[in-house]
């Protein structure tokens, strides 16, 4: 375990094991649609690579490059990097490593249901209810935390931390 890390919430077993119940899901509920998975660079890169082993479909996989935090403090949700294909009529999976206050992927499905997506739906890692601001629910949830400050599995604290393999609980004293 890294010294930074107060306790290890998801072992990288299971990780792997959550990926594929969820894309076992994702399989049943898209077999017969045309489907983008867009993930959220940076955090959602080792989710997208775990998950998407499990989904024996023919995807698509393209990417936004999207900030609203700086440090511990949300800001101004910025477009850094738009997706490269056109979205008209398509199924969209966004995928996101967590999902609290819902800021980030509220502007983000709004902006892709405006270009014409069929359906744009979420996959998240971590579900952090008790944060959430925005009225915004994904529809695969990989596990649902506690208000705490994690790391790991592409979630970092100033782009530190994202190549852990398991998802763990930062030290206070790291971030205060």
């Amino acid at each position: 375990m890294h010294k930074n890390v107060k306790e290890i919430l998801y072992t990288q077993d299971e990780i792997a094991f959550k990926c594929k119940e969820l894309g076992k899901r994702i399989m049943n509920d898209y077999h017969d649609k045309d489907l983008i998975l867009i993930g959220l660079l940076k955090g959602s890169v080792p989710f997208l690579a775990e998950l998407s082993k499990y989904i024996s479909l023919d995807v698509t996989f393209d990417y936004m490059d999207v900030s609203s935090y700086e440090g511990t403090q949300s800001r101004t949700v910025t477009i850094k990097k738009d997706i490269e294909q056109d979205v008209t009529g398509k199924d969209i999976l966004l995928v996101e490593d967590i999902l609290d206050t819902g800021k980030t992927l509220s502007t983000v499905k709004a902006m892709l249901e405006e270009r014409g997506a069929a359906s744009v739906e979420i996959v998240t890692m971590l579900d952090k209810k008790e944060c959430r601001q925005f009225p915004i629910e994904a529809k695969y949830v990989g596990y649902e935390i506690p208000n705490a400050f994690v790391v790991g599995f592409g979630l970092d604290f100033n782009e530190k931390y994202r190549n852990l393999p398991y998802v763990g609980i930062l030290k206070e004293e790291c971030y205060q």
